[in-house]
C-alpha cells in the first residue's frame, strides 16, 4: 500500500480510485479503456490522471529498486547503522536517498582520502568536537613522514572536515532551498566564437543574468542550446556569503580555537564540493522541468493538429506547389485512394498557364472533385491565386493545408509500402490531399516531432518527448474511434490494445475476407485473443453494421444492457438510438451492474443521443489578404486574416499568407494579463491580426491580436 500513499500525494483523488486504476493497469488495460469504460471502478478519472497514476507507479518501482542497491551496497560494506538503514527505508526521495547513500558511494581517491591515511581523521574530529583546546598544539601530535608542519596537518584535518560537510544530509537539503529560491543563472560568450555567424542568432545570452526561478522553459532552452553549440558559458550561482551563513549555523556550535579551521574547511567544502554539485543539480532539475514544460506545448500543439477538422470522404484535387520544377497533381477518391496524377507548370520560368488551366478544369470535372487542397510551400500563394482565376462548372472550395512533414513522409517506408510504383513528389501531393480530407489518419503515419509544432523539441529528454507524443496520438485516435474498414495499418497501431502486429493482422484479415460486417469478426485476426478484444473493440466503428451498436461507442460489454433497455420501452435497439423522447425516461438505476454503474450507464445514453458521433468540428475555408504575397508586401498598421500555425509559451506563430510566419507574443494576445497562450488561441484557429512591426533583413514580423 506505500504505492497508493505515494501516489496519493500527487493526485487528488480518494486511495480506493488510485488502488483500482493501478489494478486495472497491472492487468494490461489500456489507458483509454479505463478512462472510457471503467469509470465506476477509478472514481471517473480522466485520461490525464490514469497517465499520471502510471507514470508515478513506475517512478515508485524504481525508487523501491534503488532503495535496494542502495541498502545491498552499504551492507556489503559492512557500513551503515540500524538507524540508516530505517531512514532509507522510510524515505521515497530519490534525491534524500542519494544523499543518504553519499558518504558509501565508491569515488576517485580524495584529498580527504589521502589525509586519512596520514592519519588525520583524529584530528578532524579534535576540530568538529570544538572544545576550546589549543588545535596548533594538537597538531603537531600529528606530524609524519608524510606531514611535514602544522599546516599540512590542519589542510588535511580540513579536507576531512570539508567532506563531511558536502556529505551532511541537512547541509545539502538547506543549500538546495537556497539554490531553489535565490538562485541566478547568467552566460558570458566564448571571446574566441563572439563574431562567428551561427552565434550571432544566441547574442542575446553574449552577456546575460536573470533569476532562475524566473526564467521561462523556451529561454533557459535556448542558453542550453548556446551552451552545447559552443557560443556561451553558463554559471548558475547563489551569494556566497548567504551560503556561508547558512553553513555555518549547520556546522559551528559556539565560538571556540577552532572555529577559524572549520571556517576555512566550510569554505573549501562549498567552492570545491558543494557548489559545483548544487548547482549542476539545480540546472539539471530545471531543465527537466523546462523539458516538461516544452514537451507539453508540443502534445498540446499536435493534440489539436491531429483533432483538426476534417473535410470528410469527398473527392480531392491536391497540389504540391513549386514554379521551376512544376506544380505536383494527385487526385483522389472519396477513400483517399489515387485515381490519377500529373505535373502542369502555371508559373514561370514555363509560364504556361492557359494548358494549366485547361487540365486542371479537365481533372475536376473527369474526377468529380469536391474540393481543392494546396499545400502552403513554395509558390502556394500563388497557385491559389491560379486556381481561382478558374471558372469551374461547379462550386468547388479551395483550402490551403500544412504541407510540414509531408517531404518527410514521401520518403518513409510507410509511403512505400502504400504507394511502390511513385515517386516522393507524388506521395507528398498524396500526403496534401489525405490531411485535408483526415488530418487524423494522414499525420499518424508521419514522426510527431516532423511536422514542427512544438518548441526546442530536439533540445529536450527526446525518450521522454516519444512517450508524451505517443500518448497524445493514442488520446486522439481513441477519442474520435476508427473505421476499422477504412483505416490504414498506421492508423490502426495506435487503437487500444492493438498495436502494430495486430494492426497489420487486420489489414490482411479484411483483404481476404473482405470488410467487416460486425465487431464479432475481429476475434477471428490471427493472434487477437481476448484481452485485446476487450481493449479495443468499442474504439472501432463498423458503419451500416448488422447491430447498429457496432457503430458507436458503447461497449459489447453493454449490448445486453442496452437491449434491456430497448426491451423494456417496447422498442427494438435500432429504435432506441437517437430516440430522445425514450432515453429521457430511461431509470439508470435500474440497469446497474457491479462492473457498469451510473458514470459508464450515463455515457452509454449519450451515446445512444447521439451515436458515433465525431467530436472534430467540420473543415472552414479560409482566405488570406490577397493583397498580401511576400514580406515585402506586408506594411506596418495592416490589419490581415491569419492562421495560427505554432503555440509556444511565449506566443503564437500566425501564418498571414508569406513565407514567414508572424509572432503573437503572449502579452499581445489579448487586453490584460495571460498566463497560458491555450486559453486565448489553439491550432488552425483563424484570427485577424494586426502588424507591429516588419524587419525584412531578418524576416522577422511583429503581431498583435489586440486591435
Amino acid at each position: 500500500m506505500t504505492n497508493i500513499i505515494f501516489i496519493k500525494q500527487q493526485v487528488a483523488t480518494l486511495a480506493i480510485n488510485i488502488q483500482n486504476t493501478v489494478q486495472l493497469l497491472q492487468d494490461d488495460c489500456t489507458i483509454p479503456f479505463i478512462s472510457r469504460y471503467r469509470k465506476d471502478t477509478t472514481g471517473n478519472l480522466d485520461e490525464v490522471q490514469i497517465e499520471q497514476i502510471a507514470k508515478l507507479q513506475k517512478e515508485y518501482e524504481i525508487i523501491v529498486k534503488r532503495k535496494e542497491a542502495i541498502l545491498k551496497s552499504i551492507q556489503e560494506q559492512k557500513a551503515g547503522s540500524p538507524e540508516l538503514e530505517k531512514k532509507i527505508q522510510q524515505s521515497f526521495d530519490l534525491q534524500e536517498l542519494e544523499d543518504f547513500y553519499l558518504p558509501f558511494k565508491k569515488k576517485k581517491k580524495t584529498k580527504a582520502d589521502v589525509a586519512r591515511e596520514n592519519g588525520l581523521e583524529p584530528l578532524a574530529k579534535i576540530i568538529m568536537a570544538q572544545n576550546n583546546e589549543d588545535i596548533d598544539f594538537i597538531s603537531t601530535n600529528y606530524l609524519n613522514e608524510n606531514i611535514n608542519n602544522e599546516e599540512e596537518a590542519l589542510q588535511g584535518a580540513r579536507a576531512i572536515i570539508a567532506e563531511w560537510i558536502n556529505e551532511n544530509i541537512f547541509v545539502r537539503k538547506q543549500l538546495r532551498r537556497l539554490y531553489q529560491r535565490k538562485a541566478s543563472i547568467s552566460t558570458k560568450v566564448v571571446k574566441t566564437k563572439k563574431d562567428d555567424e551561427t552565434a550571432q542568432k544566441f547574442n542575446q545570452y553574449f552577456d546575460w543574468s536573470e533569476p532562475l526561478s524566473k526564467t521561462p522553459s523556451h529561454r533557459l532552452l535556448a542558453m542550453l542550446r548556446a551552451e552545447n553549440e559552443g557560443f556561451v558559458k553558463i554559471k548558475i550561482e547563489v551569494d556566497t556569503d548567504e551560503a556561508y551563513d547558512l553553513i555555518d549555523e549547520l556546522v559551528l556550535k559556539k565560538q571556540s580555537s577552532s572555529t577559524s579551521q572549520l571556517q576555512l574547511a566550510i569554505e573549501d567544502s562549498f567552492k570545491r564540493l558543494l557548489n559545483p554539485a548544487i548547482s549542476n543539480e539545480t540546472l539539471h532539475e530545471a531543465k527537466v522541468k523546462a523539458d516538461a514544460n516544452s514537451i507539453q506545448v508540443f502534445a498540446n500543439n499536435l493534440s489539436q493538429l491531429l483533432l483538426a477538422p476534417p473535410l470528410g470522404e469527398k473527392r480531392i484535387l491536391a497540389i504540391d506547389p513549386g514554379f521551376r520544377s512544376g506544380c505536383k497533381i494527385v487526385c483522389l477518391d472519396e477513400k483517399g485512394d489515387l485515381l490519377y496524377n500529373e505535373t502542369i507548370y502555371p508559373h514561370a520560368p514555363q509560364k504556361e498557364e492557359a494548358m494549366a488551366m485547361k487540365k486542371i478544369r479537365s481533372m475536376v470535372n473527369s474526377y468529380k472533385i469536391d474540393a481543392i487542397s494546396i499545400g502552403n510551400g513554395t509558390a502556394s500563394r500563388e497557385t491559389e491565386f491560379f486556381i481561382k482565376k478558374i471558372a469551374f462548372d461547379k462550386p468547388v472550395q479551395v483550402f490551403i493545408v500544412s504541407e510540414a512533414g509531408a517531404s518527410v513522409y514521401s520518403a518513409s517506408k510507410i509511403a512505400r509500402e502504400e504507394f511502390p510504383n511513385y515517386d516522393v513528389t507524388v506521395r507528398g501531393s498524396i500526403s496534401i490531399g489525405r490531411r485535408l480530407s483526415d488530418p487524423l489518419a494522414e499525420l499518424v503515419k508521419i514522426d510527431p516531432k516532423a511536422i514542427g509544432v512544438g518548441q526546442y523539441q530536439h533540445d529536450v529528454d527526446q525518450n521522454k518527448l516519444k512517450e508524451e507524443l505517443d500518448n497524445t496520438v493514442i488520446r486522439c485516435v481513441n477519442s474520435v474511434g476508427i473505421n476499422i474498414n477504412t483505416a490504414s495499418k498506421h492508423l490502426l497501431s495506435y487503437v487500444s490494445g492493438i498495436g502494430e502486429k495486430l494492426a497489420a493482422n487486420i489489414v490482411q484479415y479484411r483483404s481476404e475476407n473482405g470488410p467487416f460486417t460486425d465487431r464479432k469478426q475481429l476475434k477471428k485476426v490471427p493472434r487477437l485473443g481476448e484481452k485485446a478484444y476487450q481493449q479495443g473493440v468499442a474504439f472501432i466503428r463498423i458503419s451500416n453494421a448488422k447491430n447498429p451498436l457496432d457503430n458507436s461507442a458503447v461497449h459489447p460489454e453493454a449490448y445486453g444492457i442496452v437491449e434491456k433497455m430497448a426491451k423494456d420501452l417496447k422498442l427494438t435497439v435500432h429504435d432506441l438510438i437517437a430516440n430522445t423522447e425514450k432515453t429521457a425516461i430511461i431509470n439508470l438505476e435500474n440497469y446497474s451492474t457491479p462492473q457498469i454503474g451510473l458514470l459508464g450507464l450515463k455515457d452509454i445514453i449519450k451515446e445512444l443521443e447521439k451515436p458515433g458521433l465525431d467530436p472534430r468540428k467540420s473543415a472552414k475555408v479560409f482566405e488570406f489578404d490577397p493583397t498580401v504575397k511576400t514580406i515585402k508586401d506586408i506594411k506596418t498598421g495592416m490589419i490581415l486574416p491569419g492562421i495560427v500555425n505554432n503555440i509556444t509559451n511565449f506566443g503564437c506563430f500566425v501564418d498571414v499568407g508569406v513565407k514567414e510566419s508572424g509572432l503573437v507574443h503572449i502579452s499581445q494576445l489579448k487586453a490584460g494579463f495571460v498566463s497560458d497562450v491555450n486559453e486565448v488561441v489553439k491550432l488552425h484557429q483563424h484570427v485577424q491580426v494586426k502588424v507591429t512591426e516588419v524587419d525584412e533583413d531578418r524576416k522577422r514580423i511583429q503581431l498583435t491580436m489586440v486591435i
